[in-house]
């Protein structure tokens, strides 16, 4: 299995005969290397519809003919843009032909900004456990410090886990460096910075605070083999 980073939280997840993109913002997102129409999926994972997360979603999954898997209110909203999706929750589980999907908490918001400047109501934010090819992959979304991150990490065992260390609007690098403790994975990625001016960071100093060898600092378009 290959896993790749694309830039603020865009994470791509290659097996032999699947691949998953989790909130795949491209156009827009500077950081990111991935072409919106020519970038391949299977299916797209949600964690929450802010745009920078929702991203060009529907235009991939329609072109794809991809399942977009979100939670439930999220769900709904992609659902009524003619793509296919199956809706779930925070603290449900479900296996798909890939592997097993769970989402847990995440303290933050969740809403679409529609072109005429509407806002569209999306539900709970959420964080991703994705369990494949007998790894596990934690995603946290967009979320503030919460303790129950450290439940988590005892409850599961997490190879990989993708934090955010923009700050703002999301945990800073001193709180993910608790963060990355409590998750406890055996390598944390710092996502969700430098994307814009207000979110900037040094993902090195971040990963240099974390246990000896834990931290990795991901390029866009670089590899992880699990």
């Amino acid at each position: 299995m290959k896993v790749s980073y694309h830039g603020h939280s865009v994470v791509k997840v290659e097996t032999g005969e699947h691949t998953i993109l989790i909130d795949p913002f491209i156009n827009g997102n500077g950081l990111c290397d991935l072409k919106e129409d020519e970038v391949k999926a299977d299916y797209i994972l949600l964690t929450h519809g802010h745009n920078d997360h929702v991203g060009d979603t529907v235009e991939i999954a329609k072109r794809n003919d991809a399942l977009v898997i979100a939670p439930n209110e999220l769900a709904d909203y992609i659902g009524s843009k003619g793509v296919k999706v199956h809706n779930m929750h925070i603290g449900g589980s479900r296996v798909f032909e890939f592997g097993m999907v769970k989402f847990t908490q995440a303290f933050h918001g969740s809403s679409f900004v529609e072109e005429d400047g509407s806002i569209i109501y999306t539900g709970m934010p959420s964080g991703i456990l994705l369990t494949v090819e007998g790894k596990t992959i934690y995603h946290l979304g967009d979320t503030a410090l919460f303790t129950d991150l450290k439940m988590y990490g005892e409850m599961n065992d997490i190879d990989l886990a993708f934090i955010p260390i923009g700050d703002n609007f999301t945990m800073g690098p001193e709180d993910a460096s608790v963060a990355a403790e409590w998750v406890n994975a055996k390598i944390v990625v710092p996502i969700h910075y430098n994307t814009f001016p207000v979110i900037e960071q040094d993902p090195e100093e971040f990963v240099q605070k974390l246990r000896s060898g834990q931290g990795k600092v991901m390029r866009p378009g670089e590899k992880l083999e699990l």
